[in-house]
């Protein structure tokens, strides 16, 4: 495939991906109001600019699909065959058999043609059987050639420009216009219309590689900065401190501005969510609205892609365990139809990430009982455990309350999958719950990965960096006095006892009685606890790197960087810290 072609292929493949998204949720909107005309002729140019970009690039299976569902809405649209049930669900399953076709082009695949059965349902909905198909030109794009995917918009508009060529007899509102970039094939019988002035598009195509790349180079840019700020006080020289405090300036300037390009609005994602509810309230039979808040907030956007999985695995359980039957809800007082709200807002340097339902809630006793009988935690250690404590033990592992296996749910897999990938991003996620009344699992994630802003903390010669946006606060050691409580030590903190760590003892090192410490008030979830450490060195930005091989695997690191003076610096997991660091505790408080 020539370069070229390539790109052309490439560029369909992103805005066609783009395109689907915006189908899944305009065709819940026009399935709530089938009658409104603006939404069918949205969903009829939709499948249409797909289906001109796919015949321009000869995927035939694309094209073959598209032309059936253009058919079954065209005659929806002149008010001949009105759209059924049927007729939304043929739709529905044709917008997942072309992200199927999608996935296999961009893995250098052939698409597999659509079942006959589906594209004879949506030719028997028009009322004319089956429809003559329009004779493809053939292109010298094949479909079997790997086509490069890994592109992103900088400044994109709201909506996508996509590939299309109008086929014969459309009656199309809008006419998508001819693929962009694409040659003008020979022969035509057209004259060539004058030329004219071509709009200014604010918008252009950047590879995500060239992005990741200038984010590195940030990130080495900051690593030197940060070394000129530990220099600069043993200098004193005036005019050094100038220009490291202008340097210090433009670097955080075009630290913002890199980091700006990488945004991209988390409605990305959340376009996808009205077509998986309405699938899976359809399979559980049950009547569902998702609402949307905050589509347009922005995150990084390999952030924004990572936590698709866990947002999906939430959405399906808010309707599969949360929100109850239409009968029990009759039963209930409530409206047969539930609610799901999926919302998104920034606060400070991280988005707050909600997914909410109107359901039954969350039965701390029963999380508690059904526990125990899967052997995850003993009687004892369970009885002692409050609400809260009990509703986060869906985050272990093998945890389920279902005793029937489904599709959907019962295989004990799923919340502890989301709770890592969430700690993977250096997010945090809580549940909330009331019984009768509904659950909300806030998920909070920083803006970016790329540089993470810390407080550096030491032992002995070594330099740790904790999440700044996990400090509380810092106490002076003459503050700090511990004490025992069943079996585990304690910090009496403003009379609000708080689990008491030592660095030291989780990092297996011998204990110096009567050294002095500093105590750092760190949460975790909404739980707080306190960490005792050496030294606190002060706040630093850091330029997150992968944990050397060494350390893979291991519970309670999340990172590593180069820090001010040169040395490395572990970056610490504070959930991972609260969790071992707890059974560590436990167990010297039990040899005492």
């Amino acid at each position: 495939m020539s370069a070229i072609a390539n790109d052309i292929a490439a560029d369909f493949l992103i805005e066609a991906r783009e395109i689907l998204d915006q189908l899944g949720e305009q065709m819940v909107a026009l399935e709530h109001a089938h009658t409104d005309r603006d939404a069918l002729n949205a969903v009829f140019r939709g499948f249409h600019t797909i289906k001109g970009g796919a015949g321009f690039l000869d995927f035939g299976p694309m094209v073959e699909i598209c032309h059936a569902v253009e058919d079954r809405l065209n005659v929806a649209r002149d008010g001949t065959v009105p759209m059924d049930a049927e007729a939304f669900d043929g739709a529905q399953q044709s917008l997942d058999l072309l992200v199927d076709m999608l996935a296999a082009i961009s893995n250098g695949e052939e698409p597999e043609h659509a079942p006959p059965a589906l594209l004879k349902s949506l030719r028997d909905g028009t009322g004319a059987g089956a429809t003559h198909m329009p004779t493809l030109a053939r292109n010298s794009v094949p479909a079997s050639s790997s086509l490069p995917c890994s592109q992103g918009r900088v400044g994109e508009g709201s909506e996508p420009r996509a590939a299309s060529s109008t086929r014969e007899g459309s009656d199309a509102d809008a006419p998508s216009p001819p693929p962009p970039n694409l040659p003008l094939r020979a022969g035509g019988g057209a004259k060539s219309a004058p030329p004219t002035k071509a709009a200014e598009d604010p918008t252009v195509r950047v590879d995500v590689r060239r992005l990741d790349a200038m984010v590195d180079l940030v990130g080495e840019l900051v690593l030197a900065r940060n070394r000129l700020k530990t220099i600069r006080p043993r200098l004193r020289d005036e005019d050094l401190d100038r220009a490291v405090t202008a340097l210090d300036v433009a670097t955080s300037r075009l630290q913002s501005a890199v980091m700006m390009v990488r945004m991209q609005p988390v409605g990305r994602v959340f376009a996808r969510f009205p077509k998986l509810a309405r699938d899976v309230a359809r399979q559980v039979k049950k009547s569902v609205e998702l609402e949307i808040v905050g589509a347009e907030t922005e995150l990084d956007r390999n952030l924004v892609e990572a936590l698709a999985d866990p947002l999906v695995h939430l959405v399906r359980n808010a309707i599969d365990h949360g929100i109850e039957s239409p009968e029990a809800r009759r039963a209930a007082g409530k409206p047969e139809q539930g609610t799901v709200r999926l919302s998104a807002q920034q606060e400070g340097d991280h988005v707050s990430i909600e997914v909410s339902d109107d359901g039954a809630g969350i039965d701390p006793e029963k999380i508690r009982r059904s526990a125990i009988k899967k052997g995850l935690i003993d009687s004892d250690a369970a009885a002692r455990l409050t609400a809260d404590e009990c509703l986060n033990l869906i985050f272990m592992a093998g945890f389920s309350t279902r005793s029937e296996v489904s599709d959907l749910s019962g295989r004990g897999v799923g919340m502890d999958v989301v709770q890592s990938k969430i700690r993977e991003l250096s997010g945090q996620v809580q549940i909330h719950s009331e019984v009768g009344r509904g659950s909300r699992f806030a998920i909070r994630v920083p803006l970016t990965l790329a540089i993470l802003p810390t407080l550096l903390i030491e032992l002995e010669e070594d330099v740790y960096a904790l999440p700044l946006v996990r400090v509380v606060e810092v106490l002076a050691h003459d503050r700090i006095e511990p004490l025992w409580v069943d079996g585990q030590r304690m910090l009496d903190l403003r009379d609000q006892p708080l689990p008491l760590i030592e660095l030291r003892t989780w990092l297996g090192l011998a204990p110096q009685p009567g050294a002095a410490t500093t105590c750092v008030v760190l949460q975790s979830g909404d739980s707080r606890f306190c960490l005792t450490v050496d030294r606190v060195r002060g706040r630093e930005e850091v330029v997150i790197k992968a944990l050397p091989r060494t350390l893979r695997g291991l519970a309670g690191y999340a990172g590593a960087s180069l820090v001010g003076d040169g040395r490395m610096a572990l970056i610490l997991d504070v959930d991972a810290l609260l969790r071992t660091g707890l059974r560590g505790s436990s167990s010297a408080g039990r040899d005492r």
